[in-house]
């Protein structure tokens, strides 16, 4: 079965890592984490409390990741996710990952990006004419990489497909699904 990469790093949203994780490990396909650096991972929990203007941040669960950004070899992955959470925010820093991130989107296969995820895609300059969910706040930065943003639980542009935040788990993943078993058919 074909190989999927997922990009991310400390203070991940956990359930926007592990659900993709896991729903793609049920479908059969082998699944990789890549981080700055191979190490065990601190993802975290976001959440609304009444009276708060944004989301709360608590610990979540650790996981190690498989490999570095410079050790990944794009060529052998059929397909990338990219969770959101504050993770995004430095990965879009690291040269390698922007490489990884290109690479995908250059070959045209499927990109899942959710919550913060497109902010990535923004730095790697991947979004420009293109249509992009994410989480409400990250509209601007979507927009300012040439992208329209579009409120929705699970856009598809072409390969990429997109989402507002771990609510929209079982749309985005569903229609991801899809465009990734007809790229890998």
């Amino acid at each position: 079965m074909a190989k999927v990469l997922i990009v991310t790093g400390d203070a991940a949203e956990d359930l926007e890592v592990m659900y993709p994780y896991q729903r793609l490990l049920e479908e059969g396909y082998e699944v990789d984490i890549a981080a700055p650096s191979a190490k065990k991972l601190q993802f975290v929990v976001h959440d609304f409390v009444d009276g708060f203007d944004t989301y709360t941040e608590k610990p979540g669960h650790t996981w190690p990741s498989d490999l570095a950004f410079a050790d990944v070899d794009p060529e052998r992955y059929a397909a990338l996710v990219i969770p959101g959470g504050r993770a995004p925010e430095y990965i879009r820093n690291d040269r390698d990952c922007l490489e990884i991130v290109r690479h995908f989107a250059g070959a045209g296969k499927p990109i899942a990006a959710l919550c913060h995820g497109p902010i990535l895609l923004a730095a790697a300059g991947v979004l420009k004419g293109r249509e992009s969910s994410a989480y409400p706040a990250c509209a601007p930065d979507v927009e300012v990489a040439g992208a329209t943003w579009i409120d929705s639980e699970a856009h598809v542009d072409g390969n990429l497909v997109t989402g507002r935040a771990w609510p929209d788990h079982p749309a985005w993943m569903r229609e991801f699904m899809k465009v990734l078993r007809v790229a890998t058919g």
